[in-house]
């Protein structure tokens, strides 16, 4: 697809009758819609990354495992407030995910009622692979971009970061596995 083709499939920021080119409301909007789009890009890469392994998963059972990858052992209920879901819906999604040998439940043994969760050697393994996938196709993407666009973009991206720093967004490097933390790898720490 030619560049054009791109560009023309992207969503501009609808005109407001009246207000002027450098409006402020016109900024954030387009910003916005900006960042929307570069999400689906993301995501996609995600999907497709997790495509390039020869495993039928979901993007949510990918999560799943991210999450035990970056939080370690864990606790059912943890993995489903990790998730935002519930218990149940949690259950079935590691019963899955056992039944492909990716993950391992045991009983907790300071507390019978607990499952604990972990990742297998092939989940591990799967990870790392669509993680390590993922990050390629998004260095490949980034360097299609001239190197001066591509420089504007790691103050840009660390400033999103910090500006949704105070949200509670649950994405903090925190290691609190019953937040998101850690559900995707850090793109601004050089660590593969």
């Amino acid at each position: 697809m030619s560049r054009g083709g791109r560009d023309a499939d992207r969503e501009e920021a609808p005109a407001v009758p009246g207000t002027p080119e450098g409006d402020p409301d016109r900024e954030a909007e387009e910003v916005t819609l900006a960042v929307m789009a570069a999400s689906r890009v993301i995501v996609a890469l995600s999907a497709r990354a997790l495509g390039a392994v020869d495993v039928s998963l979901t993007l949510p059972q990918l999560r799943s495992l991210v999450a035990l990858h970056t939080c370690g052992p864990i606790k059912l209920v943890a993995m489903a407030a990790t998730l935002g879901v519930n218990p149940s819906t949690a259950l079935r999604m590691v019963e899955r995910l056992e039944s492909l040998g990716l993950i391992d439940r045991r009983v907790n043994p300071d507390n019978r009622r607990e499952v604990v969760l972990r990742l297998t050697a092939e989940g591990e393994a799967l990870v790392e692979s669509v993680l390590t996938h993922r990050r390629a196709a998004i260095r490949t993407l980034v360097e299609r971009l001239p190197e001066r666009e591509r420089a504007g973009l790691v103050p840009a991206l660390r400033a999103l970061t910090d500006a949704a720093g105070d949200l509670d967004l649950g994405l903090n490097q925190s290691g609190e596995p019953d937040r998101l933390a850690g559900l995707m790898d850090d793109p601004l720490n050089p660590s593969p």
